[in-house]
């Protein structure tokens, strides 16, 4: 192994927990253990529904995608992973790994190539392995390049400005920002390296806070919308927070250096627990991307900190203990979630779904 690729990998395990790295995230003591342990079995088929789902080469689907998800899930167990398991890591590893272009992008076609990438990075990264050091530099210098900023002709008065996108020219957005950003801190990026200040700039424009926010379209709730000056048309179309990309974009804050003080993370926070819910997306009235935002929900209260917390009718709520019996409840008979009420981005696959999910959980048992 280089030198690099050692200071690179001794910097990644130092910064290894990701979103608990940010705040000092309290351990789940509100949760009595006969949930503890429904939510651990839960996991448990979980994890075991997605390696029914592997080929012979560890991969998913055949997609970069849905591996790295489903190997991230597999690793986060807080059981930890057995000897047995190891090899099954190995051959899954191996094979996102394999998929790496020369350009660093990790994709098995060329789409998506940022939002591919990212994942790859943050399940790579989390199997502590020091031979796939090489291949998480090469793919973080990608994602680098993909950031939206000068080298695309792009000033900080632009609303693009700072973006992250899925790759190529497409326009950037909250949910790839996060993505790409929790990659950069699992390969542990130095902090004060541009990207990071470029995204700050980028995520304080995706919130409906005025007094942060200089685009002319925001509004003042704290909330965030998906990408400069709107939201996908499933969900209405205009700039109205909600609450998957208001869980990502609170993330971003994080992600990109502020703490939880910050006004900004102080506006999201209050939006999602004043408009908190998990029957919904919050925002959206409907199931769409359900178990995306149980995901995003999950790590940013976790980095957060706060267990307990009340909502705009008064409701005390404690989203860890809530959260793993909303999930536990959710699963099907074989071990696996699935969207039934959406077959928007992929929620229909219950590989994708289940992904979601376990980190969900993962992050609830803390």
């Amino acid at each position: 192994m280089s030198k690099l690729s050692r200071l690179l990998w001794s910097a990644a395990l130092g910064a290894a927990g990701l979103c608990g790295a940010i705040g000092a995230a309290q351990a789940a003591d509100g949760m009595d253990g006969a949930l503890r342990a429904k939510a651990q079995q839960a996991v448990d088929s979980g994890i075991a529904f997605l390696e029914s789902r592997q080929a012979p080469d560890g991969s998913v689907g055949h997609s970069v995608g849905l591996t790295a998800l489903a190997l991230r899930a597999i690793l986060e167990n807080p059981r930890g992973v057995s000897g047995a398991d190891k090899e099954r890591v190995a051959r899954t590893a191996k094979f996102i790994a394999s998929r790496q272009n020369p350009d660093g992008s990790i994709v098995e076609i060329q789409h998506d190539q940022s939002y591919n990438t990212a994942v790859s990075i943050t399940a790579l990264a989390a199997t502590h392995d020091p031979q796939w050091a090489p291949v998480i530099a090469k793919a973080q210098q990608y994602l680098l390049k993909a950031q939206i900023g000068e080298s695309r002709g792009f000033a900080p008065v632009d609303s693009w400005y700072g973006g992250m996108g899925y790759g190529g020219d497409e326009r950037p957005d909250v949910s790839n920002l996060h993505v790409a950003l929790e990659a950069l801190r699992a390969s542990a990026l130095d902090p004060k390296n541009p990207v990071w200040k470029k995204a700050l700039i980028f995520a304080t424009r995706m919130q409906n806070r005025s007094e942060s926010n200089d685009q002319k379209w925001s509004g003042n709730d704290g909330g965030f919308v998906y990408s400069p000056g709107m939201d996908p048309p499933e969900f209405g179309g205009g700039t109205k927070s909600y609450g998957s990309m208001t869980a990502a974009g609170m993330l971003s804050l994080l992600f990109a250096g502020a703490d939880k003080t910050d006004p900004r993370v102080q506006a999201a926070y209050h939006w999602l627990t004043a408009h908190y819910t998990l029957d919904t997306n919050p925002g959206t009235n409907t199931q769409t991307t359900l178990f995306y935002f149980y995901s995003a929900f999950a790590k940013v209260m976790d980095a957060y900190g706060q267990d307990d917390f009340v909502d705009s009718h008064g409701q005390h709520h404690n989203w860890r203990v809530e959260l793993a019996q909303r999930l536990v409840g959710l699963q099907e008979h074989d071990g696996s979630w699935i969207n039934h009420q959406s077959k928007l981005w992929w929620e229909d696959k219950p590989e994708l779904a289940t992904a979601w999910a376990l980190i969900a959980l993962e992050h609830a048992l803390k």
